[in-house]
C-alpha cells in the first residue's frame, strides 16, 4: 500500500512521534493505521512523544576534534535531572551527537535533527534523540551546535571543564603547529572556560555595544547619586575596566598575573618561531539561559498520586 504523506501527518498528530518514525511504521503495518500506532507504542516513541514537553535544563556540553585537529564540533544536549545527566546512556549520546555535529553540513538544529543518524542511515537524529527519551525515560533536547572548520594554517583546540558542564572550542592560527601551540590554546581555552569573555579583542567590539555600556553605566551612576557630569567621567573609567574583562586579549592571564593572555600568547609565538592569533572561540555552558522548573517536593508526590 502506497504511503501518504497525509497518513503520516495524521500518525504524528495522534501520537507525537517523528517524522520519519510514523512513515516506518506505516510502511511496516502497511498503511494500518491501528498497527502503526501500536509499532510506535511498542518502541516507546509515542511514550518519548509524552515526555518532549517536559523542561530540559540539566545535561552536557562536548567538543570534539578532527584527528588533525583542523575541524572541530561543540554540542549542547540537554536533560530534565543532574541524575539522569550522568547515566552512561545518556553521554554516551551526547557523544555520537557531537561526531554527528562534527561531519554535519547543516546551519541550524533543525537541519541537523532531518540528517540521518550517523549511527544508523535508516533514522534521523530527532528519531534517535526520541528513542534515547524512551529508554532513559526523560525529556532530552538537543539544544545547540558549533562547527569550526580551519581554512589554513592553524588548528582548532578545546577544553571540557567539570566533567561537561563547560566546553570551550577555540581556532588558533599560526604557520606552526606543534605540542607547544597545542598546550596554549589548551592554556587560553581554559581562559575562556574560567573568565567568560565575550570578545577576542577590542577590535571585535561595535560602536552600538559601547554606546549600550555606557548608557546602562552612565545610568547606574546617576542612580548611585552622582551628578550627571560627574557620572559621564566615571562612566569612562568603568566602562574600559569592562572592556578590559571583556575582551580574552587584554584579560589578566589566569596562569600568571603579571602577564594579558595577547602577551602570553606573543611569548608561545617566539617559542614556537610564529605569530599566534585567536581567530574565534564558543564557550557553552550547560543549561545557560534556560529557566529551570522548581517545584515543592511535596506538591510533586501530591500531583503523582492524584495521576
Amino acid at each position: 500500500m502506497d504511503i501518504t504523506a497525509s497518513m503520516v501527518k495524521e500518525l504524528r498528530e495522534m501520537t507525537g512521534a517523528g517524522m520519519s518514525a510514523c512513515k516506518s511504521a506505516l510502511v511496516e503495518a502497511d498503511g494500518d493505521m491501528t498497527r502503526a500506532n501500536e509499532l510506535l507504542r511498542e518502541k516507546g516513541l509515542t511514550a518519548a512523544a509524552k515526555k518532549s514537553g517536559r523542561i530540559a535544563s540539566e545535561g552536557m556540553v562536548l567538543a570534539v576534534n578532527t584527528p588533525d585537529n583542523h575541524v572541530g564540533a561543540v554540542v549542547e544536549v540537554n536533560i530534565e535531572t543532574d541524575f539522569a545527566a550522568k547515566n552512561e546512556q545518556f553521554r554516551d549520546f551526547v557523544k555520537m551527537v557531537a561526531e554527528q555535529a562534527l561531519v554535519s553540513c547543516a546551519s541550524g538544529i533543525d537541519g541537523l535533527l532531518a540528517e540521518p543518524w550517523k549511527a544508523d542511515k535508516g533514522i534521523t537524529v530527532k528519531d534517535a534523540m526520541l528513542q534515547k527519551i524512551a529508554i532513559i525515560g526523560e525529556n532530552i533536547n538537543i539544544r545547540r551546535f558549533e562547527r569550526y572548520e580551519v581554512c589554513c594554517g592553524g588548528v582548532i583546540v578545546n577544553y571540557i571543564h567539570g566533567g561537561g558542564k563547560v566546553a570551550v572550542m577555540m581556532e588558533l592560527s599560526s604557520d606552526t603547529v606543534n605540542d607547544a601551540l597545542m598546550e596554549a590554546g589548551r592554556n587560553v581555552c581554559m581562559q575562556v572556560a574560567a573568565m567568560s569573555p565575550k570578545f577576542v579583542s577590542r577590535a571585535d567590539v561595535s560602536d552600538e555595544f559601547i554606546a549600550k555600556e555606557r548608557e546602562i553605566l552612565t545610568q547606574q551612576a546617576i542612580n548611585e547619586g552622582k551628578a550627571k557630569n560627574i557620572a559621564e567621567k566615571i562612566v569612562e573609567g568603568r566602562l574600559a575596566k569592562e572592556l578590559k574583562e571583556f575582551c580574552l586579549l587584554d584579560q589578566e592571564y589566569v596562569k600568571d598575573s603579571d602577564l594579558t593572555v595577547d602577551k602570553y600568547l606573543k611569548g608561545v609565538g617566539a617559542e614556537v618561531g610564529s605569530a599566534v592569533a585567536v581567530k574565534r572561540f564558543v564557550r557553552y555552558e550547560t543549561g545557560e539561559g534556560i529557566e529551570k522548573k522548581e517545584e515543592n517536593f511535596a506538591e510533586e508526590v501530591s500531583k503523582a498520586m492524584q495521576v
